[in-house]
């Protein structure tokens, strides 16, 4: 009995220590996996962090500044800009423009005071009424003051092109984009620095002040000039178009805003002002250039009449008194 219990205790011991040696073997395994899996995951997680970090710089990297059209390109878009028939522009009419937007005042602070108690953000229509006319060369003078970093002059600027187009005749127009590194990054837009106009009606001033950036300098305006920003604009904003010191707009006129522009080529927002859609940027551009047209064929005396139609007339009705 002794003989047999010792050796059914030797064969009990060795499954022991092979059930023994087994299992450590599974937890050497299992320890292995999970060394392996953390590892892993860990690899997974920074790669993760990584490809998201990716994707937030990709998200808000500034869009790429639109391709400037050149030669026969930029005649087409031009051209579109420049001689938008007043069918088209009529039916557009106010085009959804926000009404509180039109102030009145003879100085900065009454100007200051009417545009504080309006929820236009800062931009408004202010008729100045005042008994110094602004005139150059014997004629109503339009003054446009602006910076070519500026997304707001950005988009401002082909509703310019568009209302004065119809009074006269542009030559030179570059075309440019604003900053990439101020809010609406890269709004495509043309540049009134070096251009020239010419109009039996009007004249035109531009001043650039500024270049790509805000801190670059491009033209200086005159003492007068500056008079009347700091007069009618108090807070300095740009763009400032004053139209013969009569009426005064500074920023948009909403709906219309930079992002309208975000992501369109020249040929798109050309195409959009000739065909404009209900809430485009097209229909946005194109009323407030009938709101400068309005303002201009107030000071030649409703002329030309093929351009101070019924319909810019009745725009007329918008402006504070």
């Amino acid at each position: 009995m002794w003989g047999m219990g010792k050796a059914s205790r030797t064969k009990n011991d060795g499954d022991r220590r092979a059930r023994i040696a087994a299992q450590r073997e599974a937890e050497r395994r299992a320890a292995q996996r999970k060394r392996i899996y953390w590892a892993g995951g860990s690899i997974l997680c920074v790669a993760i962090l990584v490809v998201a970090i990716v994707l937030v710089k990709i998200n808000s990297s500034p869009p790429a500044a639109a391709a400037a059209p050149t030669g026969a390109a930029l005649t087409s878009v031009l051209k579109t800009v420049e001689t938008l028939p007043s069918s088209t522009t009529d039916t557009v009419g106010a085009g959804g423009v926000t009404t509180s937007l039109f102030v009145t005042g003879q100085t900065s602070s009454e100007i200051e005071s009417d545009a504080s108690n309006q929820a236009n953000g800062g931009d408004y229509f202010a008729t100045v009424d005042s008994s110094t006319k602004l005139t150059s060369g014997g004629k109503p003078e339009v003054l446009f003051m602006g910076g070519e970093y500026c997304p707001y002059c950005a988009a401002e600027r082909w509703a310019i092109i568009s209302a004065l187009s119809r009074f006269g005749t542009f030559s030179g127009l570059g075309t440019t984009h604003s900053s990439s590194s101020d809010v609406y990054p890269n709004t495509p837009t043309f540049d009134f620095y070096k251009s020239s106009y010419t109009s039996k009606y009007i004249n035109f001033t531009s001043v650039e002040m500024y270049g790509d950036e805000s801190t670059v300098t491009l033209q200086k305006p005159t003492s007068a000039e500056t008079a009347l920003e700091e007069n009618y604009d108090p807070n300095g904003a740009i763009p400032f178009l004053d139209l013969g010191n009569q009426y005064v707009e500074v920023g948009n006129l909403a709906p219309l805003v930079p992002s309208m522009l975000d992501g369109q080529t020249y040929q798109q927002i050309s195409s959009s002002m000739a065909k404009p859609a209900s809430g485009s940027a097209g229909e946005a551009e194109d009323a407030n250039a009938n709101y400068i047209t309005a303002g201009i064929c107030k000071m030649t005396n409703e002329q030309p009449s093929s351009v101070c139609t019924p319909t810019i007339q009745t725009l007329q009705q918008s402006f504070a008194s």
